[in-house]
């Protein structure tokens, strides 16, 4: 399997295909795949300190995540979302870790319900109860990490 590193970029650094590319992934999983309706482009991908954050395989996005920051210090990762082909590949994986390694104060997630035992084995634990995001239950997580 060949693939780059992970790439990290502000929004102002995209190039238009890969904001094209960025978009597609979250429309046709995120939308299409898991059948939720509701507004993916909600202003935040364009904030000074938000990166976008992917790994490629053979030329096309396989994982993307982007990060914000939060106004308590928090980095926030979201929008966690991987290929249908790149799925067991241990892509996701590598790119959650990577952003929690080099993420600047406390990161924290709103992992979907079914993905807690994946994100408990990356090291993160159960910050809260359960919560319905757009028609998806979701739990609120935060890193455990040695800083």
């Amino acid at each position: 399997m060949q693939f780059a590193d992970v790439t990290s970029r502000a929004f102002s650094d995209l190039t238009t295909l890969e904001l094209h590319d960025i978009l597609r992934l979250r429309g046709d999983v995120f939308v299409v795949e898991q059948q939720c309706v509701y507004p993916d482009i909600d202003g935040r991908d364009t904030e000074p300190m938000t990166l976008h954050h992917w790994i490629s395989l053979e030329g096309t996005i396989a994982v993307y995540a982007r990060t914000l920051a939060e106004t308590d210090g928090a980095t926030r990762i979201g929008r966690v979302v991987t290929a249908p082909r790149s799925r067991g590949t241990g892509l996701a994986a590598r790119l959650v870790t990577h952003i929690t390694d080099t993420a600047p104060g406390h990161v924290v997630l709103d992992a979907q319900s079914h993905l807690v035992g994946w994100y408990e084995r990356l090291g993160y634990v159960v910050a809260g109860p359960e919560f319905d995001e757009d028609g998806i239950p979701h739990v609120p997580m935060h890193a455990q990490r040695n800083d």
